[in-house]
C-alpha cells in the first residue's frame, strides 16, 4: 500500500463491492467506460460522479488511499485542462492574461476531457481495488467462454491480463526502489536540461528490465513447478454466481445510464 499508483493494487475488504461477481464489475465498469463519452452537461456529469463516489464509499477503501494512489494522474488531468485553454477558441472571451485569451469554449472542453479521464481512471481503479487476480482471471474466462468454440485460447488470455495487472503495482515499487538506489549515487532525475535527464533515465531502465524478466522466470519456475498445465482439466475452489446484490447493481446502473441519456438533452 505503499506505492503511489493504485492500478493493479488489491485491498482487502468485505464490502458490497468486494462480494459482487466479478463478472458484474467489469460489465458494469466496461459499459461506464462506454457512456463517460455521452455525458455532456453538468448534470450529466454530476450523475456520473454521484455514481462513482457511491461506488467508492460502498467499497470502503481509505478515500486518503485513493486520493494518494491518484496523485499522478493529476499531472496528467491538470495538463489536459490546461491545453483545452490555450487550444480552443470558441465561444466568448472569458477574461485575459497578458494578452492571452482565455474563452468559455476552452473552458468547457477542458473541463469535459479532464472529467472523463478521471472518472476513467477512478471508476477502472475499484475494480483491482476491490477484485483479486484470480477472481479477475475466472471472470474474463467465463465472459469469452463461447470463443473457445473457436479454439480461442480463453484461459491464457484471461491468465496474461490478469497477470499484466497484478505486475503493474510490482513494477512500480521495482522503479522506486531503483531509482532512490540511483539518486544514492548522485544520478539526478528532476533537475537539469531534458537532454541530461533523459540521459540519466538509461541506468533506471536497465535495472528495471532486468528485475521485471526475472520476476517473469521466477513466476514460470513457480507455474511449472505446481504443475501448471493450462486450463484444460482445471477445476475451481469458488465457482462464479450471479446473487441478488448483483441484479440490485445492474438496476441501479440502468438508472444512471437512463438518467444520463434523460438529462443530456438538456
Amino acid at each position: 500500500m505503499n506505492n503511489s499508483l493504485i492500478i493493479g493494487q488489491y485491498v482487502p475488504g468485505n464490502s458490497l463491492i468486494h462480494r459482487l461477481d466479478p463478472r458484474t464489475k467489469i460489465t458494469v465498469i466496461f459499459f461506464f467506460v462506454f457512456i463517460v463519452f455521452f455525458a455532456n452537461n453538468v448534470v450529466s456529469y454530476s450523475i456520473l460522479t454521484l455514481f462513482a463516489i457511491t461506488c467508492i464509499v460502498t467499497s470502503k477503501v481509505p478515500i486518503r488511499f485513493i486520493a494518494k494512489g491518484l496523485t499522478p494522474v493529476w499531472f496528467l488531468i491538470i495538463f489536459t485542462f490546461i491545453l483545452h485553454l490555450i487550444v480552443t477558441k470558441e465561444g466568448t472571451v472569458l477574461f485575459e492574461i497578458f494578452s492571452f485569451k482565455i474563452y468559455s469554449g476552452g473552458v468547457i472542453q477542458g473541463f469535459a476531457i479532464s472529467m472523463r479521464f478521471f472518472l476513467l481512471i477512478l471508476v477502472t481503479s475499484l475494480l483491482t481495488l476491490t477484485t483479486t487476480p484470480i477472481e479477475i482471471t475466472d471472470a474474463i474466462e467465463e465472459m469469452l467462454h463461447p470463443l473457445k468454440k473457436l479454439k480461442f485460447p480463453v484461459h491464457e488470455l484471461a491468465l496474461m491480463m490478469s497477470i499484466s495487472l497484478r505486475f503493474i503495482p510490482t513494477l512500480m515499487q521495482e522503479t522506486e526502489k531503483i531509482s532512490k538506489a540511483q539518486a544514492s549515487r548522485g544520478v539526478d532525475f528532476r533537475t537539469g536540461p531534458i537532454k541530461e535527464r533523459i540521459k540519466a533515465i538509461v541506468p533506471l531502465l536497465i535495472p528495471l528490465f532486468i528485475s521485471a524478466f526475472k520476476r517473469a522466470e521466477e513466476l514460470a519456475m513457480a507455474m511449472e513447478a505446481r504443475g501448471y498445465q493450462g486450463g484444460e482439466g482445471r477445476t475451481k475452489l469458488r465457482e462464479l454466481k450471479i446473487e441478488k446484490r448483483d441484479m440490485l447493481i445492474f438496476v441501479l446502473f440502468v438508472f444512471v445510464v437512463a438518467g444520463l441519456f434523460y438529462f443530456r438533452s438538456w
